[in-house]
């Protein structure tokens, strides 16, 4: 360990990814199904599991038993998150990049990536856009760049909550940025962030050093694998991990993501807030081996597996998937989508229709509109939120698992998305979506029994829609 990793890595820095273990819990014969059923019973007990009892789910080939994966992940999700799906945006700051990885169109070695850094001006542009369509959540990317400090992450944070446009709003601002230190973290915290996420990409380590040149900044797998306990012990009180699926075996990543999971929840209380398993897509400048791209039938296996690994923590689903795939894997496991996505520098403001891929980190499956998303979800029964409650409210990190657990939160959870979900219905919804929501909303007041939270909801609900009122939340 170097002088300056001693000086950066937080205190219980490891590394706690042993590929020869992992990947020997992989090689082990089909289980048997009286083994793998006690396993999905453990989940649907809201119990997190080891990387040994994932393992036995991801060699669980049985249909019967694969259907039975699948049936658990749906019925758990239903059980802790109800029909709430979360919406939010990705917003692109800068592809200036000093990485070199392979995968990658930022790239410091692309020659035909268009380089550039949104202005503050350019920034409050895109959040107007944003907020116009009906976003109140949004996550800002940033490549990894010497100028993309803290302090700089910081401002862009600070300028985003202070943009409004009519009603409009911003309500919570996620990361995905590089690793900080400590005195970083601690500077992008007091500015309101959210979450703050980093992907390891892959959790092996031959693959690691493959894909992200040993003279890059990324290079350290350590480094980068510590970056989130350094975000904690610094005072943050959610964070995001994720994988690249397209990297290495699927199964292992699955394996890597789980380890990291419970290696936070040992040593600071709290796992992840949310995962992500953005899959390889196509991006200009780059190439790359399919041999381990997965197939879509394995992707709807590791994100049902996921789901009963780690059921108090949000699975997200971008729009790198296309749309059928997207609606078929909400039923059993994800919980947060984006819509109306442009992934392009300037992106919201700039360009309409087909993607400039020159500008953009890579190719999207999924080019609807937010309120075509929002009308799909609603279709089948899902409750569109942007709520934000629980992060001003103080609901989050261990005070969050504290609710989740016990499933408390879905007594917050249900009656703040409807209030979401009628300011969007009021303030922006075609008149065909504000039809589906009203009747949504309606049927789902039904369902509460008669109480005072019940009053209480009703009551905003009447300000939001008649009054002109804004961010009622319990």
């Amino acid at each position: 360990m170097s002088d300056l990793e001693m000086m950066t890595l937080s205190r219980a820095a490891a590394d706690f990814i042993d590929d020869d273990y992992l990947a020997g819990l992989l090689e082990e014969s089909c289980p048997e199904k009286s083994r793998v059923r006690e396993i999905i019973a453990k989940s649907l007990a809201k119990k997190a599991l080891g990387v040994e009892e994932t393992a036995v789910l991801l060699a669980a080939a049985d249909p019967e038993l694969v259907e039975e994966i699948f049936d658990a992940a749906r019925t758990l999700k239903d059980n802790i998150y109800g029909r709430r799906v979360v919406l939010f945006a990705p917003l692109y700051i800068g592809n200036e990049c000093v990485n070199d990885c392979l995968y990658c169109a930022f790239k410091r070695s692309n020659k035909k990536a268009l380089r550039r850094t949104l202005s503050r001006e350019e920034l409050a542009a895109q959040v107007e856009a944003l907020e116009q369509n009906g976003h109140k959540r949004l996550i800002l990317v940033f490549g990894e760049h010497p100028r993309y400090s803290a302090d700089f992450i910081a401002s862009c944070v600070r300028t985003v909550y202070s943009t409004q446009s009519g009603r409009g709003e911003i309500r919570r601002v996620n990361i995905n940025a590089a690793p900080l230190d400590h005195q970083g973290y601690r500077r992008v915290k007091e500015a309101g962030i959210g979450t703050y996420q980093i992907f390891q990409e892959t959790y092996h380590h031959e693959a690691y050093a493959r894909f992200h040149p040993q003279n890059t900044s990324k290079g350290d797998y350590l480094y980068r694998l510590d970056g989130l306990s350094r975000a904690l012990e610094a005072g943050l009180d959610d964070v995001g991990i994720g994988a690249l699926f397209g990297l290495h075996d699927w199964r292992f990543e699955v394996l890597g993501l789980v380890s990291h999971a419970l290696y936070l929840e040992k040593h600071f209380g709290v796992g992840p807030h949310t995962i992500s398993f953005p899959r390889l897509r196509p991006a200009a400048g780059v190439s790359f081996d399919s041999r381990c791209l997965v197939k879509d039938f394995d992707f709807k296996r590791l994100v049902a597996i996921l789901r009963l690994a780690v059921p108090y923590t949000g699975l997200i689903c971008t729009a790198r998937e296309k749309p059928h795939l997207r609606r078929e894997i909400l039923g059993f496991g994800v919980s947060q989508i984006d819509g109306g996505s442009r992934i392009e520098l300037g992106g919201y403001t700039e360009l309409e229709g087909e993607q400039l891929m020159e500008r953009e980190q890579f190719s999207l499956g999924d080019l609807r509109s937010l309120d075509q998303v929002i009308g799909e979800l609603l279709a089948d029964n899902y409750i569109p939120s942007f709520c934000t409650a629980c992060y001003r409210l103080g609901r989050t990190g261990e005070h969050f698992m504290e609710f989740a657990i016990p499933g408390f939160i879905k007594q917050f959870c249900t009656p703040n998305a409807l209030a979401t979900l009628m300011e969007y219905l009021v303030d922006y919804a075609s008149p065909e979506t504000r039809e589906a929501g009203e009747k949504l909303i309606a049927s789902e007041i039904d369902r509460i029994p008669e109480s005072k939270l019940k009053t209480e909801l009703l009551d905003r609900l009447v300000r939001i829609r008649n009054k002109g009122e804004r961010d009622l939340y319990f």
